[in-house]
């Protein structure tokens, strides 16, 4: 693993060329036509969520109803969901052999081919297996993603544009989450069958992307090694907070919906819904307001909010309270993409494919510990695992403090170690 050594090009052979060469100077890649990157990008994007949003709508109440899961199992069935996060810097070694283009559509097959099985397997080993194979898929799809993006976007245009993509997912995740509620509720559809029907709409959706569109070509030369940099530890630090800030939200704020508030599935899909509905319109409006306040600015806003929500979780007696504050925590996701336009500006542009998975495995360091830590916290007191989330929130203000108002290459914090000269930068 190098560290602040220069980049080694790619070893790949070129790639299938297509009308519209890469724009080298923007840093991005331009394509006449429907079938361009951005497009390829929204549909990825909405492809993903076919499945995945039908295994999260099910999981807690299948866990609890087939496999008798208590806080125990669904923490370490949690703990488990994230090794594959944990070893996305692995991605860098797939990526010899494979472009990442390529690789994230195989990512894609291996996510609905995860959860088109899990109804078969209702058992607490089978849903371990199902779940480690499913997140397989998803963590590497989810990193080749956010390299694709910051690839071949321009800078000024990419928290617009991965507004759109998370307004796509929600789009995507809000049609499946009606379908499984009607599948549930009005049609009395086996859990087996939800789940088959979900993963092969993301199955089908993979297969029709690798066919559709051409292979693209790379905005810049990728390194083929795993880095760390020391002038990016600021953006490490954060993505260190947040992997550990998200699973409060996604592992223990809806088993609280389920456990305490008496949820059933139909609702807690109802739930998700909303948040969808919401995201989707605000998403891009979103993705609009980071590039006009600046990074610094929309993270110290996400911070506050999360604090507050954190906190309140810890107390809510109320269920319809806690729906709300539910919805509130997950539209403060959208605010997440100012990490990674941050980096993106202060990136040298050949690291972005090796940093994303470093990046993956840094987000998830935390994430392997707190599910199995907190789940036996929560069989103590529920209240202490949402506090532990605030103060979470507040260490992220502190570090998102640090952020400058402009990051560029050799101005990548206010205070702390920064380069000590600006890196050569082609013109944009």
């Amino acid at each position: 693993m190098s560290k602040d050594l220069p980049p080694e090009t790619s070893t790949h052979a070129a790639p299938i060329e297509v009308p519209g060469n890469p724009d080298l100077s923007g840093g991005a890649v331009a394509h006449k036509g429907w079938r361009n990157p951005e497009v390829l990008l929204i549909f990825m994007a909405a492809a993903m969520p076919l499945s995945f949003s039908t295994w999260m709508a099910l999981l807690n109440n299948f866990s609890v109803e087939m496999a008798d899961f208590t806080g125990r199992e669904i923490g370490i069935l949690q703990s488990l969901r994230e090794i594959p996060g944990f070893m996305a810097f692995t991605a860098i070694f797939v990526l010899i052999i494979l472009r990442e283009q390529t690789f994230a559509l195989i990512s894609l097959l291996v996510l609905g081919i995860g959860v088109a099985i899990s109804g078969y397997f209702p058992t607490v080993v089978g849903l371990y297996c199902t779940t480690v194979l499913m997140s397989i898929g998803f963590h590497y799809f989810e990193t080749m993603q956010q390299a694709l993006s910051l690839q071949w976007v321009k800078k000024d245009r990419t928290a617009m544009v991965m507004g759109r993509q998370l307004s796509a997912k929600s789009l995507s995740s809000l049609v499946m989450f009606g379908i499984v509620w009607a599948m549930l509720e009005l049609l009395d559809v086996e859990y087996r069958y939800v789940y088959l029907f979900g993963g092969a709409l993301t199955i089908i959706a993979a297969l029709f992307a690798w066919i559709a569109f051409p292979k693209f070509a790379d905005a810049h030369p990728q390194t083929k090694k795993l880095i760390l940099r020391k002038r990016y530890w600021l953006y490490y630090a954060l993505t260190f907070m947040s992997g550990a800030r998200r699973q409060i939200f996604t592992v223990f704020a809806g088993f609280l919906m389920v456990e305490k508030f008496g949820y059933d599935a139909a609702t807690i899909t109802l739930l998700f819904l909303l948040n969808h509905a919401i995201n989707m319109v605000m998403a891009p409006k979103i993705g609009k307001l980071i590039g006009k306040w600046g990074e610094r600015k929309a993270l110290t806003f996400e911070y506050i909010g999360l604090f507050i929500v954190f906190v309140s979780y810890a107390f809510v007696e109320s269920d319809k309270l806690a729906g709300a504050l539910y919805v509130i925590d997950h539209l403060f996701f959208a605010m997440a993409i100012a990490i990674k336009t941050y980096f993106q500006k202060i990136a040298d542009p050949a690291d972005i494919s090796s940093t994303a998975g470093v990046s993956f495995t840094i987000n998830h360091i935390a994430a392997v510990f707190i599910p199995v830590a907190f789940g036996l916290l929560w069989l103590i007191s529920p209240s202490a695992v949402f506090l532990a989330g605030a103060a979470m929130a507040l260490v992220s203000l502190v570090l998102a403090l640090n952020v400058p108002d402009d990051p560029e290459p050799g101005n990548e914090v206010v205070m702390g170690y920064k380069s000590d000269q600006p890196m050569l930068r082609p013109a944009e």
